[in-house]
């Protein structure tokens, strides 16, 4: 099976993880490849989500300019192009985008802009995801989800909580997804990666949320994959993440398989290309090493993906009949 030339969905993907050497090099000619290969990209084993994730702030500093977001996004979608990615939601958080002279609706407008010419020119669907962080202010976290209301009529889709669940509560965030509630705003968030079973539970209590970054700590729980599969919660499933970050030992560790051999609805993504030296191309082609995944896996893996999407039913249709063209053409 040629896994490049599968069309893809990727729904859990962070923009500020997801920097190539190239476009390092052209924002700071100065970075070696070898400082890239040692700062950029986490180690092949962490032994947390924290030490998983530093490897962000080196691409974080350098996104704090309008030229810079643009190429990071640029660049992103020349990766996607390459994986033959279909459609894709990008996510970051704003608010770490302003150290230089952007405030934070400036950086969601620069970035929105260039999806927009992106999507265009590489012939990718996507949109975007606005993040707040575990460790932000309540403040914080409600300035971030008032921003996709601001931009709810572009490429903005929906609101998310990422960072490291096992180190702050969700108590400064509780206000922001009421918010998203009452505004009718799509939710994702992050839970059952750094945290077991009961911090998916804990999410899950709000109703704003239909899909989970992660959640695969829910296959310890029996009960709880029963609450997910009824609700049709959908997992934002990053295997060599999960993996990487010690959530699991090994790759064959890893509860993808019974999750989706349960009926949960869920999809692949690569989560952080740089962090985990990885394109989604890469990630099936694991899957169908470790767990003897087929086209038709990978097919109703897609099918969930874009059934998740935060977009109108009638562009989610469009999406499947080109998915479904694709694949009948390799």
């Amino acid at each position: 099976m040629d896994f490049n030339k599968l069309p893809k969905t990727e729904l859990h993907l962070h923009l500020d993880c997801s920097i190539s050497y190239d476009a390092v090099r052209k924002m700071n000619p100065d970075i070696s490849q070898e400082y890239y290969n040692q700062n950029f990209i986490s180690p092949a084993k962490c032994r947390t989500l924290g030490e998983y994730i530093k490897g962000a702030l080196e691409g974080i500093k350098l996104m704090q300019t309008r030229k810079n977001l643009s190429l990071v996004t640029d660049d992103l979608f020349k990766q996607l192009k390459k994986d033959n990615v279909i459609y894709a939601e990008i996510r970051f958080a704003p608010l770490l985008h302003t150290q230089g002279d952007l405030n934070p609706e400036e950086v969601v407008s620069v970035v929105e802009e260039a999806v927009f010419h992106a999507v265009s020119g590489y012939g990718i669907e996507a949109r975007l995801i606005l993040c707040t962080l575990r460790h932000f202010t309540a403040e914080q976290s409600l300035e971030t989800v008032k921003l996709v209301q601001l931009f709810r009529n572009s490429l903005v889709a929906g609101f998310d909580l990422a960072g490291d669940e096992a180190g702050f509560p969700l108590d400064n965030h509780i206000a922001a997804f009421e918010y998203a509630m009452e505004n009718s705003i799509f939710c994702t968030a992050h839970a059952g990666e750094a945290r077991g079973p009961e911090s998916i539970q804990e999410i899950i209590k709000n109703p704003a949320v239909t899909r989970i970054g992660h959640g695969v700590r829910c296959a310890e729980k029996p009960e709880l994959m029963k609450i997910i599969k009824e609700r049709g919660i959908h997992l934002e499933i990053c295997p060599t993440s999960n993996v990487q970050s010690n959530v699991y030992d090994e790759y064959r560790d890893h509860p993808v398989k019974k999750l989706f051999d349960y009926g949960i609805s869920a999809g692949i993504n690569t989560d952080a290309r740089t962090l985990s030296h990885i394109s989604l191309s890469e990630e099936y082609r694991k899957l169908a090493e470790v767990f003897g995944w087929t086209a038709s896996d990978f097919y109703a893996a897609n099918v969930n993906a874009l059934n998740a999407a935060f977009l109108p039913e009638q562009l989610k249709l469009k999406l499947k009949k080109r998915f479904e063209s694709e694949m009948n053409n390799i």
